[in-house]
């Protein structure tokens, strides 16, 4: 996905990172910033793959990484297992493609955005190895929901 910078010892990986807002305009498409247009492989050819994310926004994948990470993963869920079969439903259902167009802009399709709950202003996250879209109102209601502090979840998961 990302570029890669190495020396002798150490090799760091790009990734997608900051927020943005935007709007979205009315032909429902969205412009990806430039600072998470340049981590974006070019093995991709400025293709993604939207979907449904597991909260109320829309994940972006670049295709590479959904080839190499997400697509291999499906691959392996069994379709006649009914939670595997569900899960894939309800993943796949509503997923789309489309290119970059010539202004850097995606067509979002009108089924999602209804998922996301956009009308106008979107907020743009990045988000390691995929961008996330949201309904502003919703991320911020989003990250009230959580019972513990920025300070606390971040000793949990790191190991502070």
């Amino acid at each position: 996905m990302g570029k890669s910078v190495e020396n002798s010892q150490i090799k760091v990986t790009m990734m997608f990172i900051g927020s943005f807002k935007y709007s979205i305009d009315s032909k429902s498409r969205i412009s990806i910033p430039a600072k998470l247009r340049k981590f974006v492989d070019p093995k991709s050819n400025d293709a993604f793959v939207m979907t449904r994310g597991t909260t109320k926004c829309i994940d972006v994948y670049p295709m590479n990484f959904w080839e190499e990470l997400v697509q291999s993963k499906l691959n392996q869920l069994n379709s006649f297992e009914p939670k595997e079969a569900m899960f894939l439903r309800m993943f796949l259902q509503q997923a789309a493609e489309d290119k970059l167009d010539s202004q850097a802009r995606l067509l979002i399709p009108k089924n999602l955005t209804e998922y996301a709950e956009i009308n106008k202003d979107v907020l743009i996250l990045g988000a390691i190895k995929k961008i996330e879209i949201w309904n502003p109102q919703n991320y911020e209601e989003y990250l009230k929901t959580s019972e513990l502090s920025y300070e606390e979840i971040a000793k949990q998961v790191m190991g502070a």
